[in-house]
């Protein structure tokens, strides 16, 4: 199997609730990527206990069967979609992919 880890930092929001929002939308994007890729085995996205995160502001876990099915989702159109999303809407961006 393998663990594909991102985190993300988001931009700098008017409001707390503008950044809540942000955050809430890339969310339910990213989870709703269950229903649309079939590699795609495990996924959980979770914000910093903290709006104002001292690193980064979300994490996303996902987990695929290979190498192969990671790269699969990694050019679905529903995963570029949701690229053009995270563009929009961080600064930054860290990723790990390790096998377990």
């Amino acid at each position: 199997m393998i663990n594909h880890t991102v985190l993300f930092k988001f931009k700098d929001f008017d409001s707390d609730s503008a950044k809540k929002e942000a955050i809430e939308r890339l969310t339910a994007v990213l989870l709703n990527l269950k229903n649309e890729i079939s590699e795609l085995k495990h996924i959980e996205v979770n914000p910093h206990y903290t709006l104002d995160a001292p690193s980064f502001d979300i994490c996303l876990i996902t987990h695929f069967e290979s190498i192969a099915d990671l790269d699969v989702y990694r050019v679905h159109p529903e995963h570029l979609k949701v690229i053009d999303l995270v563009k929009e809407l961080t600064t930054e961006r860290a990723a790990v992919d390790f096998n377990f």
